[in-house]
């Protein structure tokens, strides 16, 4: 077994997978706290926190924090999600120790330079409008709020205006210290590395992170609705919600293989009977978003106002039947193709740091391959249709429609049928 893992006397949990074939090397923190964790007063506060790590520390400017990695052919990123943030890099092998090295500088000391912040705080307010001008992404914003109304998870990631700028150094250190503790964070590490190197390296580096775990969040709880926005747009844009089930969940791999079966992929029944039979979208898709506590099951689709209303009752049709008469080789072809992302993501050493990482954080350890594939081989029909009807038996859903057009309310009542006709 190539993959290992120590948890320091910090509570800091490593996790390496060593790829001895690789000459490169993907390395990223994980911290297990994200949009979720932020009070009424901090929406946006962590997005704009893994924006300032890159903006300056007491030992780097923020050029230097780019040049030293790109000068030995690395890249460095980042990335915030409702339940945990990362910070990566991918270099060659003899240059993982720089990699850690500017991983937890920019983590342990940031300086938070008042000029950088007001810089950063007008590109993160510019990246807030680039949302709202693309629909198929601001769409999802109001989805979310729709399904998850007046808490963190239904709140933008990127914040608002107001918020992003209302921000200063002192409310960001004390966002940092609440909530990135030792016991919440994963360094994953996967490729040309050794596991007692990295070990000896993040011990070293680390060390100022210390204490108990952060605070947990607020349970979740869906709740359901619609969102109807008039706007002059050249299509309709159409997302719907119902409450999943959470990452922990035995339904999980059930849900999701439903999920793929319906709108998963150019084999699946929305995008057949919606697009290819009935030339009804371009666009259509459905997904499952797990998270510690909660599910969100979504579906998107963009389409010409005109087409708004038959489009929704083809969705809710589908859905309804999907529910009744899933069968066994749509299951076996969607069991494929998910054992298939299983396993090209053991061939990726930045796939695979996220897998791990992701991993420590939800269950608290590493989940072996044959396991994972084990979990989707135990999906059976019966089980991919119960956790359809699950799903809609749940009962609330919510929709959210952008665009121009008459149907628009239509299209959301009709969207609703679905609960009403399970109830």
């Amino acid at each position: 077994m190539s993959v290992e893992v120590t948890t320091l006397k910090s509570g800091i949990n490593v996790v390496t997978d060593a790829m001895p074939h690789l000459e490169t090397a993907s390395l990223g923190v994980w911290i297990a706290s994200g949009s979720r964790d932020e009070r009424q007063d901090e929406h946006g506060i962590s997005h704009l926190l893994e924006h300032m790590a890159f903006k300056g520390t007491r030992r780097r400017t923020a050029r230097q924090i780019a040049e030293e990695i790109e000068a030995v052919g690395g890249d460095l990123n980042a990335a915030t999600g409702a339940e945990s943030t990362a910070y990566y890099a991918r270099v060659l092998k003899e240059d993982v120790p720089l990699a850690l090295d500017v991983l937890s500088d920019i983590l342990s000391e940031p300086t938070f330079d008042r000029d950088e912040l007001v810089r950063e705080q007008n590109v993160i307010v510019q990246e807030i409008g680039a949302v709202a001008d693309t629909p198929d992404d601001l769409i999802f914003e109001h989805l979310n709020a729709v399904a998850f109304p007046d808490q963190p998870l239904g709140r933008s990631i990127l914040g608002t205006a107001a918020t992003v700028r209302s921000f200063d150094g002192g409310k960001l250190r004390d966002y940092l210290g609440r909530n990135y503790r030792a016991p919440d964070i994963v360094v994953a590490a996967a490729g040309a590395v050794d596991h007692a190197a990295v070990l000896a390296e993040v011990a070293k580096r680390f060390a100022s992170f210390n204490g108990p775990a952060g605070p947990m969040p607020e349970p979740a709880k869906f709740g359901g609705g619609t969102h109807v926005e008039k706007r002059e747009l050249e299509q309709v844009h159409i997302a719907l919600a119902l409450s999943g089930v959470a990452v922990t969940d035995p339904a999980l791999y059930s849900l999701q293989i439903f999920t793929n079966i319906l709108g998963g992929g150019m084999s699946s029944r929305l995008f057949q009977e919606a697009r290819e039979k009935r030339g009804l979208c371009y666009s259509i898709y459905s997904f499952h978003m797990p998270y510690t506590d909660v599910g969100m099951f979504g579906l998107y689709a963009g389409t010409d106002a005109a087409d708004t209303s038959e489009l929704m009752r083809v969705i809710v049709g589908e859905i309804a039947s999907a529910a009744e008469t899933i069968s066994e080789p749509e299951v076996a072809r969607v069991k494929a193709q998910m054992k298939v992302g299983l396993l090209m993501a053991l061939e990726s050493s930045g796939a695979r740091i996220e897998q791990l990482a992701r991993q420590m954080i939800t269950r608290g350890r590493t989940i072996p391959v044959e396991e994972l594939v084990e979990m989707v081989e135990a999906v059976t029909v019966e089980s991919a249709r119960a956790a359809g009807r699950a799903l809609i038996a749940r009962g609330k859903m919510a929709t959210a429609v952008l665009g121009l057009g008459s149907g628009l309310e239509s299209a959301a009542a009709i969207a609703e049928t679905l609960t009403r006709r399970a109830a």
